[in-house]
């Protein structure tokens, strides 16, 4: 009897295990047609994002494109150093990082300022026309996006000047895009312009999940809109709010390409260039690739650390984070 029992109790300690497993297998197999239908995605990852990575090795060789890789010349950390020696690439980082900035805390004001106004409109017809045309522009793409804003911005026929002129506010036309005073905040203006609408569906899809008693209970108690949007509407999307704040801090220096690349000129070009802008100048132009990859690194790095960063300042803080 008592071996019975031993071999019972020796079975019991294995079977978890084993289970465990078949039980995987099972679930993996009842998932194959999923497992399938990701593959391309995940295939593109790998070959889109991890196997360029080798190309980063150019940021430690002297490359030159008619050697063999392992005819290169290993010069290590020298283009990283050199990168703060340049004046060019300082100058790319200040306006990286302003844009994006600018861009960044204009993104969240309007996003959530209009996620509560469309949470506080009764009339559907209202909402949703509001809804419609704020999540347009986030479907044109940048090229259009920045013809259409030099067509507003023009001295000749561009809306803009137009109104100013007629309301008196100006007494000439000003060219927006050659002062430097004004290309940040076009660059600012047009991204909310942009993504607004389509940022505010986060922040609404978390104001749905805000209990409807909370509001009632505050209605009984003499409380206005303000009062309930300052003590429930906004407490309820905080930790959104946070957790957008991580994934933004990963992207600081991810200012867009496209706008600065095509509005600039040369009045204007030491406010328009960014590290993305750098890196093509350098790389391809000048046919400096290991600096420009440098550079590519050097944006990637920081980034990482930043979203790291944040994070914990979330973790220590007792906010919501990522990880």
């Amino acid at each position: 009897m008592k071996n019975k029992n031993d071999s019972s109790s020796a079975t019991v300690s294995v079977a978890p295990g084993l289970i465990s497993k078949k039980n995987n297998w099972s679930i993996l197999g009842k998932q194959k047609l999923l497992i399938l239908m990701s593959l391309p995605f995940v295939l593109y990852i790998i070959l889109f994002r991890y196997v360029p990575l080798l190309g980063w090795s150019m940021a430690f060789q002297d490359y030159k494109p008619y050697k063999s890789f392992t005819d290169q010349t290993w010069v290590g950390f020298k283009w990283f150093f050199q990168l703060f020696k340049e004046k060019e690439f300082l100058i790319s980082l200040r306006n990286t990082v302003a844009m994006s900035l600018i861009s960044t805390a204009l993104g969240y004001i309007t996003a959530i300022l209009v996620a509560i106004f469309l949470n506080e409109v009764r009339q559907v017809g209202i909402k949703r026309f509001v809804q419609t045309v704020s999540y347009l522009p986030h479907f044109l793409s940048w090229v259009i996006v920045t013809g259409l804003v030099a067509n507003v911005l023009s001295v000749e026929d561009g809306i803009l000047n137009s109104i100013l002129l007629w309301l008196g506010a100006i007494k000439e036309p000003i060219q927006w895009l050659a002062v430097q005073k004004y290309f940040w905040h076009i660059i600012g203006w047009t991204y909310v312009w942009k993504e607004v609408g389509w940022n505010t569906i986060i922040y609404l899809g978390a104001m749905t999940a805000i209990d409807p008693c909370l509001y009632e209970a505050a209605q009984i108690d003499g409380c206005g809109r303000l009062r309930k949007i300052w003590h429930i509407t906004l407490p309820g999307i905080k930790p959104t709010i946070i957790i957008m704040m991580i994934m933004s801090a990963g992207h600081i220096l991810d200012a867009n390409f496209e706008m600065p690349y095509l509005l600039q000129n040369g009045l204007i070009q030491d406010v328009a260039q960014t590290i993305d802008i750098y890196v093509l100048k350098y790389g391809f132009k000048l046919s400096r690739y290991g600096l420009a990859t440098a550079a590519g690194i050097f944006k990637n790095v920081v980034n990482i650390l930043l979203l790291i960063l944040a994070n914990q300042l979330a973790k220590r803080s007792g906010e919501e984070r990522l990880i």
